[in-house]
């Protein structure tokens, strides 16, 4: 039987992917990552897939400018004015890493959403893999990076201590070197979504999901531009979301030090009581260093407790506020995009 004219095979199924891409502050390479990332699409685009050959995809890239104070904003807009699967994405200031991701995966609305940095080490070379891979069953493909003996000997140490630390006192793994080059199916990326917590880890948040999950190791390229962005300060403000946000070590390291000191207590009045009971009570004389030795350490674990507590108090306030996780200057996508005076709220 032939087909009606203009009918498309039962079999044939176009699927629509949206790349997230958050940049900040990135002119001197963003252009060059476009022209890499544009031509990996052509190719998916005029290539069959192998393993499932009636597959075609439609691509959308989803630029969100972190409120870069470079050029980073016109070449973006210059972009989108040459390529058409372009949509740029501008914030109302720098939220952070984590929530320009948030910003795209929530604009993303695909049947897989793949997320990846603008700075040329996350080669778009692999997005056909992890296609591959997504079109296998897995709801997740994450990427590992295997550059464990690139950079400076302080950072792979910290990055190596920080790791075995989550997953230690966490109660979720996070696979060591995983980076936030991942592919979602529109489940997984739904279910994402649906966790609107301020304080953002996403490579735990989406380990917690659960969903069928692959890794696909690669080593990444030098950047194509300018430097890194990420600063130990926001390496370390990271780490402690990652800490508060997956686990109650914390706190419970305070609660074994105080029963710790408490048995001390307990052993230090036996002792003492062994003096009256053996009549030998004229030995006792005032220990003042040994009193004051205790009080500081007492006082300093206390005092950490209490800190601990008041790290979650403080991520408690902030979450109950219920601001939302970042603003919208305006949107490419939008027929009247908001104006810095009147941003568009997105929680």
């Amino acid at each position: 039987m032939i087909a009606a004219q203009g009918s498309e095979p039962a079999a044939f199924r176009l699927l629509r992917v949206d790349i997230v891409v958050p940049v900040f502050n990135e002119d001197e390479a963003v252009q060059a990552f476009h022209q890499q990332l544009a031509a990996a699409l052509d190719a998916l685009q005029t290539k069959q897939m192998d393993s499932h050959p009636s597959v075609s995809f439609a691509f959308q890239v989803i630029y969100v400018n972190d409120g870069s104070r470079d050029h980073t904003q016109a070449i973006l807009e210059a972009i989108a004015a040459g390529d058409e699967r372009v949509r740029v994405i501008e914030l109302s200031r720098n939220f952070g890493h984590q929530a320009a991701l948030t910003a795209g995966l929530d604009a993303a609305s695909g049947d897989y959403v793949i997320s990846m940095d603008g700075d040329g080490q996350h080669p778009p070379a692999l997005l056909g893999q992890m296609l591959e891979l997504a079109l296998s069953g897995y709801d997740v493909v994450l990427t590992q990076r295997l550059d464990v003996q690139q950079g400076t000997l302080f950072k792979r140490w910290t990055s190596d201590t920080f790791y075995r630390l989550i997953n230690r006192v966490g109660d979720t793994r996070v696979i060591p070197g995983a980076a936030d080059f991942r592919l979602l199916s529109r489940r997984a990326a739904d279910g994402l979504g649906s966790m609107r917590e301020y304080h953002r880890f996403l490579r735990g948040m989406v380990a917690w999901m659960g969903y069928r999950t692959v890794i696909l190791p690669f080593t990444p390229p030098e950047r194509l531009g300018g430097k890194t962005k990420y600063s130990l300060a926001k390496m370390l403000n990271l780490a402690r979301n990652a800490i508060f946000s997956f686990s109650l070590a914390p706190l419970y390291i305070g609660l074994s030090f105080g029963v710790f000191f408490l048995l001390l207590a307990l052993l230090e009045a036996f002792y003492v009581l062994s003096f009256w009971v053996t009549g030998r009570q004229a030995l006792l004389e005032p220990g003042w260093s040994s009193t004051v030795f205790l009080l500081l350490i007492v006082g300093g674990v206390l005092m950490i407790l209490l800190g601990f507590i008041g790290v979650y108090v403080g991520l408690i306030f902030q979450e109950v506020k219920g601001r939302p996780i970042y603003l919208v200057r305006q949107d490419s996508a939008s027929q009247n995009p908001s104006t810095p005076d009147q941003p568009v709220q997105t929680s």
